[in-house]
């Protein structure tokens, strides 16, 4: 058996190899012509084709972990087939390699993928992408954010409540235009405050340029009262630290499985809405299992029985398969983050509905024919 393993094993990661290089060549590409429209409007900053290399470079971590599990089934696929076509899978039934061991196989084979994926995504990735906006903002002087408005944060200090924004973040670690709101206990605005810059160091927001507005609304005669003040500098204690700020600017997606748990955790205790980060936290749990369902969805292709010497239907049988996998991945992100779906039932249900399909190929062409 290890043998056969060896062969089986040895197979499958060259394809999977040479169908991940093939999407990722495709994927730079795009990404190499998508940035070179920066590189026209960034000459004057240094931004050039080497930069553009770079930052597109730093990119592929992630569409590595995207395509991994569609990667892992094309391959599969195409061994299994081809095993079946010149009739080597027959020989290594004769050998011993039944339906059960077959599957044990290539799942211990899809455990290693899975553990990969892992990696990628939850090491690899986030900091590959982190150095790519630090690479952007080098020349552009800003860290991109996930909207037009900016990063948005939220925390409580005794009867008050606070919400900061902050447009985007420099190189060097500086929040531009921050804007402070407080609301009393009753959620009425007291004060607010605009500033052109600040830093964060040691649970302090230090504000320059600073103008705060302090709301004057419940005086007993009924008259209201707004009071501006001009300070160069104003210190601001707070909890939010300058992690939690990076984190609100990028996209849920571009993050550790640890920090999208911790920031829910911190969205939650501040009672904001968390249910986009906790679909995205499922996600990041759940989506290097599909690996696994891959090498068992491509496990039946094994046992067909074709004389034809092309076996490119079923390699693109198995790309439609895989690109599937990825909308309906997705369209079930959106839908329960629209319909308030409970997070880990909307992350788990692509993977489970192809593990139904999976399994009853599996039973129905290996066990029953």
């Amino acid at each position: 058996m290890k043998t056969i393993r060896r062969l089986i094993y040895l197979e499958v990661l060259k394809a999977v190899g040479f169908v991940t290089f093939g999407f990722l060549c495709l994927f730079f590409f795009f990404d190499f012509v998508d940035e070179l429209q920066s590189v026209g409007k960034a000459n004057a900053l240094g931004y050039g084709l080497p930069q553009a290399l770079l930052y597109v470079t730093l990119l592929v971590p992630s569409h590595l972990y995207e395509l991994l599990p569609i990667t892992v089934l094309i391959g599969t696929i195409f061994v299994m087939a081809n095993l079946a076509r010149t009739s080597e899978y027959t020989i290594l039934r004769t050998s011993g390699l039944g339906p059960w061991r077959a599957l044990r196989t290539l799942l211990l084979l899809g455990l290693a993928f899975v553990m990969l994926t892992f990696a990628i995504g939850d090491y690899i990735a986030p900091a590959s992408d982190r150095a790519a906006q630090l690479l952007k903002s080098r020349y552009q002087g800003y860290l991109a954010t996930a909207g037009l408005t900016g990063g948005w944060l939220k925390e409580k200090r005794d009867d008050h409540s606070y919400a900061a924004n902050v447009l985007s973040i420099d190189k060097h670690g500086v929040l531009k235009q921050p804007r402070i709101f407080e609301f009393d206990e009753r959620g009425f605005l007291v004060s607010q405050t605009n500033a052109e810059s600040a830093r964060i160091a040691n649970g302090v927001w230090v504000l320059q340029n600073a103008e705060k507005q302090e709301f004057a609304t419940r005086k007993a005669d009924g008259t209201a009262k707004v009071a501006t003040t001009h300070l160069p500098l104003l210190a601001w204690p707070s909890t939010l630290t300058a992690d939690m700020v990076s984190v609100a600017l990028l996209k849920p997606d571009k993050m550790r499985t640890m920090d999208l748990f911790e920031y829910t955790r911190h969205l939650d205790a501040n009672g904001q809405q968390s249910q986009r980060y906790e679909i995205e936290f499922w996600r990041k749990v759940f989506y290097p299992l599909s690996c696994l369902v891959m090498v068992v969805l491509a496990l039946p292709f094994a046992y067909l029985h074709f004389r034809q010497s092309g076996i490119t239907s079923y390699v693109f049988g198995g790309v439609m398969i895989g690109i599937s996998f990825f909308l309906l991945n997705n369209v079930f992100g959106y839908i329960g983050n629209l319909r308030n779906w409970w997070p880990w039932i909307t992350a788990a249900a692509p993977g489970m509905i192809y593990s139904l399909l999976s399994l009853g190929a599996f039973g129905w062409l290996v066990l029953r024919r």
